[in-house]
């Protein structure tokens, strides 16, 4: 039996002994999806701003009221009558009761009203597509973590196959000195080396860990939650990058925002232009009073009846108020196109950046699975001759080292290419699980 077929054994032992969930990618993100707390506080900010998306918050219906108000008194009076005649009284009161229903209808203020009705449609839009990037990003974070778990797992995984061939090295070593082979230093050395894998272990151990407690923060859940993750790492490797720039001018959702947010500044301004104009408001009611006297020429009165006008305004001067604000409206709609402009540019340099590293470590990872079957079969070679005594401690030692750094440098090259090509969706705003 080949050595490599041995370790396997061992290892597979050890997984059936310890089960642990097999958590996918595409769990894992279904997980993030409805549990985390950024994404759930996105949507409810949706929520808030579909509701406010009323012709009433946009002031374009009427508004009615209903009034009522009472007072009562208790004076001693004292009138003195144009003829001279003088009239008092002690403990006079006076009552007075007026209630109705009131109705003002803004009609006319410059179209600010049709305005700002379409600026409310504009938010939700808003909150739409921060709600979309929102998803993206953890879905983003998600993919990254996972795979990142992912390399170091592999990683860790070889550091137990080290381990299991240090320790046949330590056996191995022990024989030859018993029988005279092998001095007590040679011993040593191998002891040593046992110990500097189980402690590259313990370390990698705790760093994989600590990533599970980071992708389980992702996904809302128990921190302490264990599992395991799919070892491979499926890689688009189809990508282009002339067809990945354009489809971010159309997809990427810091462009559809920006779009989103010089729509709202123009509306804003056409709002501020709408203070020009003059507002005209209808007014109307239906009103009851009643008031009673003890004194006075009117002993009772009751009183009903309707009421109607109409009112209008206009802003003639208000300290050229408004002519600066009509300015700032236009510096808003060209700090829109500024921004647009600008991350236009970043988003290319950013693709331009992930594309080159996602294209190298593909190459990378080609070179790299090959370097690791060499290094895995070189192993293989210097085991079986240690143990015959044709190859020293160092030299073997060299070939374990030489598998370990083999595998750490293909599991990287793989996970280079697979974040590099998450980068790439998440700048597109398409990350399409049936990838991963």
């Amino acid at each position: 039996m080949r050595v490599f077929a041995w370790i396997v054994g061992i290892i597979g032992l050890s997984v059936n002994v310890v089960a642990q969930e097999l958590l996918t990618v595409r769990d894992a993100v279904a997980i993030a999806l409805e549990n985390n707390y950024d994404i759930k506080l996105y949507e409810n900010s949706l929520q808030v701003a579909k509701e406010n998306v009323t012709r009433g918050n946009a002031g374009m219906l009427p508004t009615i009221t209903g009034n009522f108000s009472q007072s009562n008194s208790v004076q001693n009076s004292n009138q003195t009558q144009i003829t001279g005649e003088v009239r008092s009284l002690d403990n006079a009161k006076n009552n007075s009761m007026t209630y109705g229903i009131n109705v003002g209808w803004t009609i006319f203020d410059g179209l600010g009203m049709f305005s700002r009705y379409e600026t409310l449609k504009e938010v939700q839009k808003q909150g739409e597509l921060e709600l979309k990037r929102a998803v993206i990003q953890r879905v983003s974070d998600v993919i990254t973590t996972y795979y990142t778990i992912v390399e170091q797992q592999n990683l860790l995984d070889a550091l137990d196959s080290s381990i299991v061939i240090s320790r046949e090295r330590l056996r191995t070593a022990e024989n030859r000195f018993s029988i005279g082979k092998a001095s007590r230093l040679e011993v040593l050395n191998v002891q040593v080396n046992l110990n500097t894998d189980e402690s590259a272990r313990i370390k990698q151990a705790t760093l994989v860990r600590n990533l599970k407690i980071e992708l389980n923060n992702l996904l809302a859940r128990d921190l302490q939650t264990d599992f395991s993750v799919v070892k491979d790492v499926s890689i688009n490797n189809d990508l282009k990058l002339g067809d990945i720039l354009e489809q971010a001018k159309v997809t990427n959702p810091d462009l559809l925002l920006l779009s989103v947010n010089r729509r709202i500044a123009e509306l804003e301004e056409k709002t501020v232009k709408a203070n020009r104009y003059p507002v005209v408001r209808l007014n109307g009611g239906y009103n009851f009073s009643e008031s009673e006297s003890s004194l006075g020429f009117v002993a009772q009165s009751r009183s009903r009846g309707l009421t109607y006008g109409i009112t209008a305004s206009i802003n003639i001067f208000d300290g050229y108020n408004q002519r600066r604000n009509e300015r700032i409206a236009r510096l808003n709609i060209e700090n829109v196109e500024l921004q647009n402009a600008q991350r236009q540019i970043q988003i290319e340099s950013q693709i331009s950046q992930a594309f080159n590293t996602y294209r190298t470590n593909l190459e990378l990872a080609q070179i790299e699975e090959k370097n690791e079957q060499i290094a895995r079969q070189n192993l293989n070679i210097t085991l079986e001759k240690y143990k015959i005594g044709t190859l020293s401690a160092v030299e073997f030692r060299d070939a374990q080292e030489n598998f370990i750094n083999a595998v750490a440098r293909y599991n990287a090259a793989k996970l280079q290419a697979k974040l590099a090509e998450t980068v790439l969706m998440e700048l597109i705003g398409k990350i399409d699980l049936l990838e991963n």
